[in-house]
């Protein structure tokens, strides 16, 4: 057999004629070892230097030394588990926490999980995210025309200040606008100050006072102010001057607008604010002196055919829900090009879990840059630094604690056993006249008291989101005109909804999140009336939720019945300060045990899990 003649490499070829210098010459062990001991002696090693020299051989012996301990830590390195570290860790980090007190523990808790569940995006547009833009100043419109009387201008910060406090506002933020004490003194349109006159509107209120000079002065503003305070003229009135002078300049025609949009969580709480503005808007355009402006009512539930005549003029103003407004938006019936106005009502509900995506999604329809103002009773630390975030150089406008109860509301907290309910009921109605609104949680429990009622002989009606749009406005039409005693609702109706004549507001169910109790009390002694809150409690009330109760009477100054007094706080043991949940507001609860971010992470996983299920066949 034949063997294979193995294949060698070819031996390598060497230039010794080669005159390039990239070769590097061979430097003698002794030279080497001289070099060495230049750089010692450059380290201040002068004192080993002879010693090194007459005895070589031992600086070799400590350079292997030095080579073997440096190879030795390495293995050890090597060896060393990630486990081993995790341990050491949390050990490290157990020896620290156990110098902590149960309070300290308990806030750093607190601040992990609200860290956690912050928004990670700002309110803007698609447009402005990708490209990065970032408004610094306020929007230039018509706002910089307007400015306060040369009498107001000329007071000092000291005298603002004092102003501010007699009515109890706090602000926030860079160059805030004067507060003005007089309609007359806003440059308002005298058409609108004589019917606010016929209305018995004389006066600004305290949230009106600083808020509508901040809108006039092109700022954006986060509005807090208790219920019935007189919000919505606070951000329409703005609104429509803006609309007015855009008109004036030159008429809107087919195809134009809208100026400014109204964001509102629920299609009573749009309706009615659409009422207002058309209401203001012709008391304007009554004298002739001004042009009409076009409103535009856009929700679900009616037909957007009945108000084409609306959209053949041009818009100047639109009054939404979010789901209905982003349908007209994608079908083109109308676009955002020149909106310069964006306001939420009841903006803690209009940028919380439910609606933030449908948020997000109108706000990429803006091409340009807008006034944006949010406003609310309630509106918790989370939504205050989102919204800060969010808006450019924002005005805080505070009147009161951010989910504090209406003072002019006297609150009476009940103990009734659920089977007693329904009796009871009817004798809280003797309490005082009509007309008077009922609320539950639960809608069949709603449809059950209304059947009750009118059982026994009441004239009531009844409301919640399982009704037809005609039903529910029939409701409301019908109570309010006088036609109907009793409304029976669920939280439907306690956003915003404004019935002037309430004088009493039975709660047959406490709702969990005190932020909804606030609303649904909210519903009397309003625009300085005084009313009454019967709440019903019981042993299937969470304790949990009878302690912000507590709190919350005590802060409004009401009296506290004994069986609520008697309920302890487990934190005041821990020694945690009681500043009040981040996401709801609730004075007897962190963040931990939140059942409004409980709630929240449910229905998250539950559409997870619906998102999951509908992949399969």
């Amino acid at each position: 057999m034949q063997k294979r003649r193995r294949l060698r490499s070819p031996s390598p070829t060497y230039n010794l004629d080669n005159d390039d210098d990239s070769y590097e010459p061979y430097i003698p062990v002794a030279q080497r070892r001289q070099e060495k001991l230049a750089k010692l002696s450059t380290l201040g090693v002068n004192a080993n230097k002879n010693r090194a020299k007459e005895h070589p051989e031992e600086l070799d012996e400590q350079e292997d030394a030095l080579e073997e301990e440096e190879m030795r830590r390495e293995i050890v390195r090597k060896e060393r588990t990630l486990l081993m570290e995790a341990q050491e860790v949390h050990l490290k980090k157990a020896a620290e926490d156990s110098k902590k007190s149960a309070g300290e523990k308990a806030e750093e808790a607190d601040a992990e999980i609200l860290e956690a569940i912050k928004s990670r995006r700002k309110l803007a547009s698609d447009m402005e995210l990708a490209r990065g833009i970032t408004y610094t100043e306020s929007l230039k419109t018509r706002h910089d025309i307007w400015r306060p009387p040369k009498y107001i201008r000329e007071r000092s910060e000291a005298q603002h200040h004092a102003l501010r406090g007699k009515f109890h506002i706090l602000v926030e933020g860079d160059d805030i606008p004067p507060p003005i004490e007089h309609f007359v003194d806003m440059k308002i349109p005298e058409a609108i100050l004589e019917y606010l006159k016929s209305k018995r509107i004389v006066t600004p209120t305290p949230i009106q006072l600083q808020g509508i000079p901040t809108a006039f002065s092109g700022r954006d503003i986060i509005g807090i102010a208790f219920t019935g305070s007189g919000k919505t003229l606070a951000f329409c009135l703005p609104l429509i001057m803006l609309a007015l002078e855009e008109e004036s300049k030159l008429p809107f025609v087919r195809g134009e607008g809208p100026v400014g949009i109204i964001l509102c969580p629920s299609r009573e709480l749009a309706n009615q604010t659409y009422e207002n503005v058309v209401t203001w808007c012709a008391a304007l355009a009554k004298d002739g002196k001004y042009p009409p402006l076009n409103s535009l009512l856009c929700m679900g539930g009616i037909s957007m055919s009945d108000q084409s005549h609306v959209m053949s003029k041009g818009l100047h103003i639109v009054v939404a829900t979010p789901g209905r407004l982003i349908d007209m938006l994608e079908k083109k019936k109308f676009t955002l090009d020149s909106c310069k106005y964006l306001c939420m009502d009841e903006a803690d509900r209009m940028i919380d879990l439910g609606f933030e995506e449908d948020v997000r999604n109108i706000m990429s329809f803006f091409k340009h840059q807008r006034q944006t103002l949010l406003f609310s009773a309630t509106m918790p630390r989370k939504i205050q630094e989102f919204a800060r975030e969010s808006l450019i150089k924002p005005v805080l406008v505070n009147v009161g604690r951010a989910g504090a109860a209406n003072l002019d509301v006297l609150q009476v907290v009940e103990y009734v056993k659920q089977e007693a309910k329904m009796v009871y009921l009817l004798e809280c109605l003797q309490k005082t006249p009509p007309p008077v609104i009922i609320f539950s949680e639960n809608k069949n429990e709603v449809d059950d008291i209304q059947e009750y009622l009118l059982l026994k002989g009441v004239e009531a009606v009844a409301i919640h989101g399982s009704k037809t749009q005609e039903e529910r406005q029939y409701a409301i039409k019908s109570f309010k005109s006088g036609a109907k005693d009793v409304m029976v609702a669920s939280g439907v109706a306690s956003k915003g909804l404004d019935f002037s004549e309430i004088q009493h507001v039975i709660i047959f169910s406490m709702p969990k999140e005190i932020e909804d109790y606030v609303h649904q009390i909210g519903r009397t002694g309003r625009s300085g009336k005084t009313g009454i809150a019967t709440t019903f409690v019981n042993m299937n009330t969470p304790e949990q939720t009878l302690l912000d109760l507590k709190y919350l009477l005590m802060e409004a100054g009401q009296k506290v019945p004994p069986f609520l007094s008697s309920i302890d706080d487990p934190r005041a043991a821990q020694g945690v300060s009681s500043k009040g949940c981040p996401v709801c507001g609730g004075l007897g609860h962190g963040i931990s045990n939140c059942p409004k971010l409980e709630d929240a992470q449910r229905r998250q996983m539950a559409s997870h899990r619906a998102t999951d299920d509908g992949g399969g066949y």
